[in-house]
């Protein structure tokens, strides 16, 4: 979608069988230069306001109300712990039965782990679901392939997790070579188990991340079978 000053951002639709999942945006583009990213790729341009993050919702709606989310992701464009005062009015006016009336159950942030961020979605009474962006396991190969992590290390990010005390998913692209090992499975399935989390992995896809290369599938497989066998839930 195009913004008012011409900025653009991405709303993504992904139906299923059982729901419709709306990916929405809550900056145009991201300061965060994570290496696998595409929109890392554009630098920031600024945060959008709570009328742009809900009006992504809105936009949909109008074209055909039968496409009305039933469930939320802030997973587009930017990091909503960024932009945390318009994504809190946003999550108000989502939720809201005066607003698009969608349940907290049903709305999920997604945060690389800015541990402040994480503190004021706490607070908040609504069970509002908690995806972290992890990656890595391993801080060294973490730090590597996120920047934030020197800000707010993956301890501080757990920490902040384990004090969540709800449902949390953590988001893990597979990158070949970098985090794909049966030793980074047994690593994340640690603290996944720690902090109660179930883990989505994700094929990197080829245009974001430079010379970096997709894990094949069999490996990906592997990874995820050895999650499972950890006792931790995980799907591709």
């Amino acid at each position: 979608g195009t913004l008012g000053d011409g900025e653009q951002i991405e709303s993504v639709l992904i139906p299923t069988e059982e729901r419709r999942t709306l990916c929405i945006s809550s900056q145009a583009g991201c300061a965060l230069g994570c290496t696998f990213c595409a929109t890392g790729t554009m630098g920031f341009r600024r945060n959008l306001s709570a009328a742009e993050i809900t009006g992504q919702v809105r936009e949909l709606v109008l074209r055909d109300p039968a496409d009305k989310p039933t469930n939320i992701v802030f997973m587009g464009m930017g990091e909503p712990l960024l932009n945390w005062p318009a994504v809190d009015t946003a999550l108000t006016i989502l939720n809201s039965p005066a607003g698009f009336g969608i349940g907290a159950r049903h709305i999920t942030v997604s945060t690389v782990g800015i541990v402040p961020g994480m503190h004021h979605l706490a607070r908040r009474p609504e069970q509002f679901r908690l995806a972290i962006s992890v990656h890595a396991a391993r801080a060294d190969v973490r730090g590597a392939l996120m920047p934030i992590d020197r800000r707010y290390p993956l301890t501080d990010v757990l920490q902040a997790a384990e004090a969540f005390r709800r449902r949390i998913t953590f988001e893990y692209v597979l990158i070949e070579g970098r985090n794909d090992t049966d030793d980074d499975a047994a690593s994340l399935a640690a603290i996944a188990r720690r902090t109660g989390a179930n883990v989505n992995l994700l094929p990197l896809h080829p245009g974001g991340g430079g010379d970096l290369g997709p894990t094949s599938n069999n490996r990906m497989h592997r990874f995820r079978d050895i999650l499972l066998a950890h006792g931790v839930e995980a799907v591709i």
